[in-house]
This record gives C-alpha cells, sequence and structure tokens, in this order.
C-alpha cells in the first residue's frame, strides 16, 4: 500500500484501514483514564499531600513534557519518514504506552509515591505525543484523497466512543461504588489503580489489528547514517523549503496551533465551569462527561462525512463559529442555571468533534508526500508552544471581572478567553488558501 491507496480499496486495504482507525479506540485508556479523570486526579489527591501543591507539580510535569515534545517531534517525524519507520515506532511509543500504565498501579497512595508518578505522567504525555505524530502520518496511507475526512472523523468517532465505554466501566464498576466489582478492595486505592492495569490490558489487545494489517511505508535511505544534530540542521533546511514549497501548510500550522489549544480548554475548563458556575455536584460532572463524550463522538462522525461535501477547512472554520455561537450563549444564558450548561455545554463538544477531526485531516489533505512525519511533527510541535493559551487567558478574563466589573463569582467569565482563542484562531484559519498542486510538486 503506497501514500494513497486505489479509488476502489481491496478488502486488504479496507482491513488496514479499519485496523488503523481501532488505534484511536485503543489508545483512548491514556487520555481518558490516565492524563484527565483518574489517575490525574488520583495523584493530585490528598493520598499525596496537599491538593493544591500537588496539582502544581502535575502542571510543571506537564510543561516539562511539553517542552521535550518541542523540541524532539519535528526531528522524530522526519526520521521516521525517511528511514521507513512510521508503523514501527508507532508500535514502539505504543508499548511504551503500556508499560506507563501498568507501571501506574504501582502507585502506592502515600507521599512517597508522588514523584514516581508524577515521572510516569510526564514521561507518558511525551511518548503519547510522539506516538500521534506517526499515527497521523498514516492517515494518507489508509485513505483516498475522496474518503480522507470522513476516515479521519470515523477514527476520531472510534476514539470517543472507546473513551466513553472505559469512563462509564471504570466508574460504575469501580470508582464509584462501596463494593467494587469482581471483589476488588477500596483498600489501598486498589479499586483505583487496578484501572491503570485494565488500561494497559486495553490498548495492548486493541493495537494489535494495526500491527497485523497496516503496511510499512518504504525507506527513502535519507537520514541513513545522519547524526540527531545533522538532523536538526537538515530539518532547518527543510522548513524554509517547506515555507517556499508550501507556505500554506505553514500558515495552517500557526493558526490550528491557536484555536486547537481553545479545544483542548473547553474540555480542561469544562468541569470546572459546570461545578463553580453551575452547581454541578461531583455525580452530576461525571454524568455531563460521558454526556460531552458521546456528542463530541456523534460530532466527529458527522463532521467526517461534513468534511467530504463542504471541504475541510469549511468544515473546521464552521465548526469554530459554532463554537463561539455556543459558548457566547453559555454566558449570556447562565441565569438560566444548569439547562443552560447542559445544553449549551453539549453545544460546544458538539463542534469540538469536527475541528479536532478535520484538523487530522487538512494537514494530510495538504502536505508534500513523503514529509507527513515531518509536518505532523510540526503539527504536535505548534499545538505545545501555545498550550499556555487557554490557561493563561481563562485567568484573566476571571481576573479582569473580578478587578473591573467588581464581579464576586467570575468563573463563568473564563469562558470569553476561551473565545478569544477560539475567534483568533478562525480568523487566521480564513486567511489560509491551500494550493494542493502545489504541495504535491
Amino acid at each position: 500500500m503506497t501514500d494513497s491507496v486505489a479509488s476502489k480499496p481491496t478488502k486488504s486495504q479496507r482491513r488496514a484501514t479499519f485496523a488503523w482507525a481501532l488505534w484511536d479506540w485503543a489508545e483512548q485508556p491514556f487520555p481518558t483514564i490516565f492524563q484527565t479523570f483518574i489517575f490525574a486526579t488520583y495523584i493530585t489527591s490528598s493520598y499525596f499531600g496537599d491538593p493544591d501543591e500537588n496539582a502544581q507539580k502535575l502542571s510543571i510535569a506537564g510543561l516539562i513534557a511539553g517542552l521535550l515534545v518541542a523540541v524532539i517531534s519535528p526531528v522524530f517525524g522526519r526520521r521516521s519518514d525517511e528511514a521507513g519507520k512510521r508503523k514501527f515506532w508507532l508500535l514502539a511509543n505504543s508499548l511504551g504506552l503500556v508499560v506507563i500504565m501498568a507501571a501506574a498501579y504501582f502507585v502506592a497512595p502515600t507521599p512517597e509515591f508522588l514523584i514516581f508518578g508524577l515521572v510516569l505522567y510526564a514521561l507518558g504525555s511525551v511518548i503519547q505525543e510522539s506516538a500521534f505524530i506517526n499515527y497521523y502520518a498514516m492517515l494518507k496511507q489508509v485513505s483516498t484523497p475522496s474518503n480522507i475526512g470522513k476516515i479521519s472523523g470515523y477514527a476520531w468517532g472510534l476514539g470517543y466512543a472507546g473513551g466513553i465505554l472505559l469512563l462509564m466501566v471504570s466508574l460504575v464498576g469501580f470508582v464509584l461504588p462501596d463494593n467494587p466489582w469482581f471483589g476488588v478492595s477500596t483498600d489501598g486505592a486498589e479499586n483505583i489503580r487496578i484501572l491503570f492495569l485494565f488500561s494497559a490490558i486495553w490498548m495492548a489487545v486493541f493495537t494489535v489489528p494495526l500491527m497485523l494489517f497496516v503496511p510499512e511505508i518504504e525507506a527513502t535511505g535519507a537520514t541513513k547514517g545522519e547524526s540527531i544534530w545533522g538532523s536538526y540542521v537538515k530539518l532547518w533546511s527543510q522548513l524554509k523549503s517547506l515555507r517556499e514549497q508550501a507556505p500554506q501548510t505553514l500558515k495552517f500550522l500557526i493558526s490550528s496551533a491557536i484555536y486547537r489549544d481553545g479545544l483542548a480548554g473547553v474540555f480542561t475548563f469544562g468541569a470546572i465551569l459546570g461545578t463553580v458556575a453551575f452547581g454541578f455536584s461531583k455525580t452530576e460532572v461525571i454524568f455531563f462527561g460521558i454526556a460531552a463524550n458521546v456528542v463530541a463522538g456523534i460530532g466527529a462522525a458527522l463532521g467526517g462525512a461534513l468534511d467530504q461535501r463542504i471541504g475541510t477547512k469549511n468544515t473546521i472554520v464552521g465548526s469554530l463559529v459554532g463554537l463561539l455561537i455556543a459558548g457566547s450563549a453559555v454566558f449570556i444564558f447562565a441565569g438560566a442555571g444548569q439547562i443552560t450548561y447542559w445544553v449549551g455545554g453539549l453545544a460546544l463538544c458538539l463542534f469540538v468533534g469536527p475541528a479536532q477531526a478535520s484538523s487530522r485531516t487538512f494537514v494530510s489533505r495538504f502536505t508534500p508526500a513523503g514529509r507527513e512525519g515531518e509536518v505532523f511533527g510540526l503539527y504536535q510541535t505548534t499545538g505545545r508552544a501555545v498550550s499556555f493559551l487557554s490557561g493563561t487567558l481563562w485567568t484573566v478574563s476571571i481576573s479582569v471581572a473580578h478587578t473591573a466589573f467588581g464581579v464576586k463569582d467570575a468563573t463563568i467569565w473564563g469562558i470569553w478567553g476561551l473565545m478569544l482563542i477560539l475567534g483568533v484562531g478562525a480568523w487566521l484559519l480564513s486567511r489560509v488558501h491551500p494550493k494542493p498542486a502545489v504541495l504535491d510538486a
């Protein structure tokens, strides 16, 4: 299979496409269980000392991981392209995530294990981002120009579905009940830690189809005998050529870095907004989180189909406009109570899915053949470079409401910080005008 399959894919090609998409389902334990809902809250809990201090330490661990990703991503992607090892490195990184999640089982609920947990979190974040570089780059290998958007959206939808199932099983079976399933004890937080072993097994099992059915790309030999420093020198040269050959791709990388941080902020601060601004209980937030993933998954799947009809760029811009309208409505109608958050918050999630899926498609469509790993490395890097925006503007918006307008309970104002990021990103994206004929030259 080449970087672009035939217009009428064979059975083996369809199997490869499904196996590739299934990896989105396979890796869901890491963002859902490990990064967001379970491990991250576990490691910052009172088990390990002061929760506020633990949260700060977790942020530092994430920052360190982000800096490492920003440094290694472009070179890593280029070397995997030219060495013909996209699949190899995706599988190697998948194994790394499996080991990280399995090791988390041994993070006992005592302060002595805090550093161990933080190291696992940071290292896992780096490995995950590295995995995404090659996973995204493989999209062209399992799609055609006519169905690339649909396949990307389908994979995102599978990922959300996996996250939903994992979250429901975890919460209903182990986190919430006094007597967890299968006789698992709550002593020593075993009911929590067992989820990390389950996550490791889940990813190992569902990664197997990709290993069996997705072929490796051919090596070009361009990096043979090349040092790491030599790779950075070559990268700089290729960046200049990318600017000349594909300037619109660079423009997109900049615009997407901004609006993708806004998309991340919607999920990052969504639970805080529901709890503080709308008075949701812990259980209500959990159920909202499940509903949010369902809606986002539906949005991703629908967005994939829409991508085929109106184009990738129009799908992203339309989704961002939808986010701006929904976010503004949440603020304007906040006085109506929780119904506003249920309707407006889920509307936000509906538009997040297609924006995420089509962003990946956009990069694949308009990246020069053979340079997918390199460009997706830059895609990951640019996203990390501005990862501070959503948190900063969220905080600034709340502070302005406090100081300038004398608002006492100002959490709801944080949404304007996110809307500003999304608005700027949408404006920058509207100025991107890809020319595929030039890029493929």
